[in-house]
């Protein structure tokens, strides 16, 4: 208990007011979720539990108090509830001093743009934009384009970017019109004997080819995963710094079940690009051959959250590598793997490209694209009634 007293000689707790329904969520099961935030932030934290309020404390520095509170902040966020049955975050005098402090807001924020700051200074620029539009489908018509989208199961595009809107890309009607200067995709494609691309593949890769995040909404059995499998390919190789530099994967593909995980594994190497390495990582399967795979360097991790969070927590693999997310987001929300999501993207650099897909289109998978993608345009492949 040395080093807690320590923390506790640094600054006066931080404390605040903590719905009772909540304290689960923050201790976890066993402890270990507290532990964990403790770990992470280097303080330690005291809950004393109420009948409806509970009163957290936290010891240490005002740096650390600072992290740890954000990430009680982002563990709190994520479960989708508030701190005191819907008010904020109420922070109480120390108990030895008889006045209410003011809360320095403004220095709060600081300080936390201050360490996100920190925590990811020194990583490599991102380049996004590979496309090159070819001739054939710049010199497509609205009316054409209208006439298309209408014809190949009634594509509505949409930019949900605030503001001024940028232009819907044309679809591209053909391979030759998006993988002309990819020869290795384009001996792939004809290996395998597809003739054209589907709906949602021709209007998808000139969006994410350009780098902008993507949500795609289409049934399953529609292209998604080639979708955002070939961009990923090319975003990968087309990087400033070489795979021996990137000091970890590139891409992360999160899927919510091991067969569908296992599914976009054998896309990947079915298209094997480049001597692009991935590896399928998810529970029930072999943990330590997952983790020695993983740790000898991959280029393409596809995951489900639950054993992802387990390699993460256990520092086997490095997420700040990765530059291209794709989430296949079925059923998700529906097992529960919205916390484990969210915790694996603060590990995640904010400036990575994003690409979302599903099945549907219902108020929590929007509320979900909205928390970690950065004005995204989306693809509805067919109805827009797809909640």
């Amino acid at each position: 208990r040395a080093a807690a007293g320590q923390a506790r000689d640094c600054a006066a707790p931080l404390c605040f007011h903590l719905d009772s329904a909540l304290v689960g969520t923050l201790i976890g099961r066993g402890g270990a979720k507290i532990k964990e935030l403790e770990d992470s932030s280097g303080s330690r934290i005291k809950v004393t539990r109420g009948t409806y309020e509970s009163e957290v404390k936290i010891f240490g520095s005002t740096d650390v108090q600072n992290k740890a509170k954000m990430l009680i902040d982002n563990l709190i966020t994520s479960s989708g509830q508030n701190y005191v049955r819907g008010k904020t975050l109420d922070v109480m005098k120390p108990e030895n001093n008889p006045k209410k402090p003011v809360i320095n807001w403004a220095s709060l924020r600081e300080n936390r743009a201050k360490y996100e700051s920190m925590k990811w200074a020194g990583l490599p620029p991102i380049e996004k934009n590979f496309y090159k539009e070819s001739s054939r489908t710049a010199s497509m018509s609205q009316e054409e384009v209208e006439l298309w989208r209408k014809e190949n199961n009634d594509i509505t595009c949409d930019d949900l970017k605030e503001g001024e809107k940028r232009c819907i890309p044309n679809p591209v009607c053909k391979f030759e019109d998006v993988f002309e200067h990819y020869p290795d995709i384009m001996a792939n494609i004809r290996k395998v004997g597809f003739q054209k691309p589907t709906p949602i593949q021709s209007q998808a890769w000139p969006i994410i080819l350009q780098g902008i995040d993507l949500i795609g909404i289409a049934q399953t059995g529609t292209g998604k995963t080639l979708a955002y499998l070939m961009p990923g390919f090319i975003h990968l190789t087309s990087q400033p710094i070489s795979k021996d530099q990137r000091g970890g994967p590139g891409m992360l593909v999160l899927a919510p079940t091991r067969e569908l995980a296992l599914q976009v594994e054998a896309e990947c190497s079915k298209y094997a690009y480049k001597g692009i390495k991935s590896i399928c990582v998810y529970g029930g399967g072999d943990r330590k051959g997952q983790i020695d795979m993983v740790t000898k360097g991959v280029d393409i991790v596809i995951a489900t959250p639950g054993r992802l969070n387990d390699l993460q927590m256990n520092n086997f693999i490095n997420l700040k590598s990765i530059t291209y997310l794709a989430n296949e987001a079925d059923r998700m929300l529906d097992m529960g793997f919205e916390p484990q999501i969210m915790k694996i993207l603060i590990d995640v650099r904010p400036d990575r490209q994003t690409v979302m897909t599903s099945a549907t289109w219902p108020d929590g998978v929007r509320r979900l694209a909205k928390s970690y993608l950065k004005n995204p345009m989306i693809v509805y492949v067919g109805t827009l009634d797809l909640a």
